[in-house]
């Protein structure tokens, strides 16, 4: 990567972190070109120059701090797919501390992202993190326990929709307990 891509990569991530701490405080369509350029420390035609819309920008966010939420998986500590293949099946379970540690950890460090994300799942198009984390981890181990395919996701709403209320539950408490905590009782109910 050359300076230029280098300064222009820059400044496209300080205009996505604008954009985040802006949904900490208020609503996607409230939010200004302006108040992003003022956060960013960038002028509006800098801005222009990146994105069409602030449209454009939601969606480089988006991608931008799912890639953040990934790069948790990509520790040694959390589970693999060859992992979920090989491991004895009454040592399988659904939601372990393995891979929900990491995302516990990301969740309280983006405590506003996460309430935002959860307001607005569609703008967030928090459809396609699941997608991804059932094809990388849910489907894998449902398909291990022999669920029919018609239960797939009935089991998953019914682990995702509890899992998610303890999860807010727990950011609306400032994340007092430790990621650890909250990651042993999640797996402790399934």
């Amino acid at each position: 990567m050359n300076k230029s891509e280098s300064k222009y990569a820059n400044t496209a991530r300080l205009m996505d972190k604008a954009l985040l701490l802006l949904l900490e405080k208020k609503k996607f369509e409230y939010i200004t070109v302006k108040e992003v350029c003022e956060k960013a420390g960038v002028n509006r035609s800098t801005f222009y120059l990146h994105y069409e819309n602030l449209c454009d920008l939601l969606s480089e966010s988006v991608n931008y701090i799912t890639t953040e939420m990934w790069r948790q998986f990509d520790s040694d500590s959390t589970i693999r797919k060859s992992e979920i293949e090989e491991m004895p099946l009454q040592q399988l379970k659904l939601f372990t501390p393995q891979y929900l540690i990491p995302f516990l950890n990301f969740v309280k460090q983006n405590k506003k992202v996460f309430v935002a994300a959860a307001e607005e799942p569609i703008t967030f198009k928090v459809q396609n993190t699941f997608q991804k984390l059932y094809s990388e981890i849910f489907e894998p181990i449902l398909r291990r326990f022999g669920v029919a395919d018609w239960k797939k996701n009935y089991v998953m709403m019914f682990y995702l929709k509890g899992t998610f209320s303890v999860i807010t539950e727990w950011v609306k408490n400032d994340c007092r307990e430790t990621a650890e905590e909250i990651a042993e009782l999640l797996a402790g109910f399934v």
